[in-house]
């Protein structure tokens, strides 16, 4: 089944929801809106004045079924390229306008499906249902999706309710209406005593299955490209490609392995700390996965090579395959019904053949005995008469003693070819039997799986606790960070306007020294000056004494030979005095400087105890 059979079942849907007089014809103005509507979900370009030039000859009145295939075919499938839109867009449209008009279940009962539900149960008919309109669905095919949506909520099929549910209408045993599908599912025959939700499931489960081309779904252990560490991840297999995400809602993909021809699948052995492993190698990668347990690892074993086994055959959906299969086995069946039909009769008409001759022999052997009494009565007249006809009735008899025997010889081979076909009967009962234990084995794999992912739901929740504590933990290691953080901003703010301070002190003290030091300078110069001025004081004094001293009368100089020499005042000129001058200026300025030594040593002392004073640091004298 193709793309664009696949589509007309859904238009279809939606062209005779729009007939509200069931006459099979449609307005106009609908086949515009409908079309418009489809070309929108299609992603095709939508051109209104192509509706009006292909119809402008029908302006009498609404546009047939038949008169609207070939503007659909022509200006809206034609155009339609696989993989640009999204099939379930388009079934939710012809859902929503079918199921207005058509689907209008008994809101007040406890057993109604969910609107979601109900689409994809819809969307299941449409896909196996038989390609002949109006769509109907044979019952082998309801008994399948039955048996699907029975073994997704692991419950057991029971056979009785289908069977009473199509008994009770002949016309229902050669294809059933969805409508009719579906009032078998809303009255709760198939899912009385079950909960909705797991009702839900399983049919999204089976939905996803058949309509969306899943071949299997689950975790497995996928070893990393580079990092080469282990994660798990949510598995989705498909014919075409093997897509695998963070969590089983599958919004995040993290990535898709395309199979071809090309790519093959192995089982490892266990290493690394892991068990169940397996291999997908590409041209250009090989991924590692772990499965759970070894029956996971074979059904994904199995599962990956029916993929590749697609791919290599040209085929897209397995259960497209499937259903084709099946079909082909009803058409066999029926071929061999019809020739086994044929056969009874070609029995039932050679047994009236045999029945017709052996009473033509009871007439024959009537007729013989009535000749024997007419020749007893009349031997001698007709004897030659009677010769003759017994010779014709031996004749007779001989043929049909050969017939007889074909006849048993012919019963022989047919009750050879009954005995081979109640051998064959015998066998399909026993691989029955056998598919039934399967279906156990298969049923019990469920449910053990479907414990593991209960616990496997509590170990997630307990690690989502522990992740709440740490988060916790960790936003009050960043608050005490934070807080840190601010005392050392406020402690270094305190530490630079303490340096400030000492730095301005420094400042100050240093202009402080810088006076105190000019203000010594001009002392010493001060001191300086007044003892040059005292020791000119007193020479001028002493030799004032000198000059003032009285002279007596009569008294003389004494001469050069006396042993008291006069005395001489003397002059500015004088030699003499110049030198001793000299002598005593030279050793005045040798005690200005010792001096000044002495006060720049005490000066540094005292510098040396204000920068100690300044340090914190006590002088001991």
């Amino acid at each position: 089944m193709d793309l664009r059979s696949e589509l007309l079942k859904s238009i279809w849907y939606g062209f005779t929801a729009l007939d509200l007089e069931k006459s099979g014809k449609v307005s106009k103005s609908q086949l515009k809106v409908l079309s418009h509507n489809l070309c929108t979900v299609l992603s095709i370009p939508h051109d209104p004045v192509a509706l009006e030039e292909h119809f402008r000859d029908d302006d009498d009145g609404p546009v047939s079924s038949q008169g609207y295939m070939p503007y659909l075919n022509k200006y809206i499938l034609d155009k339609v390229v696989e993989g640009s839109f999204i099939k379930e867009n388009v079934d939710e449209l012809c859902w929503t306008l079918t199921a207005k008009k058509n689907y209008q279940p008994d809101r007040s009962s406890s057993s109604i499906l969910p609107e979601k539900d109900a689409f994809r149960l819809w969307c299941l008919f449409n896909f196996l249902s038989e390609d002949k309109y109006p769509l109907v669905m044979v019952p082998d095919e309801v008994e399948y999706l039955l048996k699907k949506i029975c073994t997704a909520m692991s419950i057991e099929f029971s056979g009785a309710e289908y069977e009473d549910f199509f008994s009770q209408d002949s016309a229902q045993q050669s294809g059933i209406t969805v409508w009719a599908f579906l009032e078998m599912m809303n009255s709760g025959k198939v899912t009385r005593g079950i909960d909705k939700g797991i009702i839900t499931m399983a049919i999204e489960e089976v939905y996803r299955e058949i309509v969306g081309d899943v071949l299997k779904e689950g975790y497995l252990w996928k070893k990393g490209q580079l990092r080469r560490n282990w994660k798990e991840r949510w598995f989705t297999l498909r014919p075409s490609n093997l897509s695998y995400y963070t969590r089983e809602d599958r919004k995040d993909c993290q990535g898709n392995i395309v199979l071809d021809g090309n790519c093959c699948v192995e089982v490892l052995p266990d290493r690394d700390g892991k068990r169940c492993m397996f291999c997908l190698k590409t041209l250009s990668k090989t991924y590692e996965m772990s499965a759970s347990d070894t029956k996971q690892r074979q059904e994904w074993t199995a599962a990956i090579q029916t993929a590749i086994r697609l791919h290599v055959e040209g085929k897209k959906s397995l259960h497209k395959d499937l259903k084709l299969k099946r079909q082909e086995q009803r058409e066999q069946r029926e071929k061999r019904r019809q020739a086994k039909e044929e056969e009874l009769q070609r029995l039932r008409a050679l047994q009236e053949e045999r029945e017709r001759k052996l009473a033509e022999l009871e007439l024959l052997k009537e007729a013989q005995k009535q000749a024997q009494s007419l020749l007893e009565q009349d031997e001698q007249r007709r004897r030659q008469q009677h010769e003759q006809l017994q010779r014709t009735l031996e004749i007779q008899l001989r043929e049909a003693e050969e017939a007889r025997v074909s006849m048993q010889a012919e019963m022989a081979l047919k009750e050879e070819e009954a005995e081979k076909q109640r051998k064959r009967i015998q066998e399909l009962e026993e691989m029955q039997k056998r598919l039934e234990e399967a279906l156990q084995q298969e049923i019990k794999a469920r449910r053990d799986e479907e414990a593991f992912r209960y616990a496997q739901a509590g170990l997630l929740a307990e690690e989502e606790e522990k992740m709440k504590a740490l988060m916790s933990l960790q936003e009050e290691q960043e608050e005490y960070i934070l807080k840190t953080e601010r005392e050392k901003q406020e402690l270094k703010q305190e530490m630079e306007a303490k340096s400030r301070a000492l730095d301005e002190a420094q400042w100050q003290l240093e202009e402080v020294r810088a006076n105190r030091h000019r203000v010594d300078q001009d002392v010493v110069a001060a001191q300086r000056k007044l003892r040059q001025a005292s020791t000119n004081v007193k020479h001028w004094n002493v030799q004032m004494n000198r000059l003032m001293r009285p002279i007596g009368p009569g008294e003389k100089r004494p001469s050069l030979g006396s042993s008291y020499s006069s005395f001489q005042i003397p002059t500015q000129r004088d030699p003499g005095l110049r030198l001793r001058k000299k002598s005593e200026s030279e050793e005045q300025q040798r005690n200005e400087e010792s001096k000044e030594n002495v006060d720049n040593r005490s000066g540094s002392d005292l510098e040396k105890r204000h920068s100690h004073a300044s340090n914190g640091d006590m002088d001991i004298p």
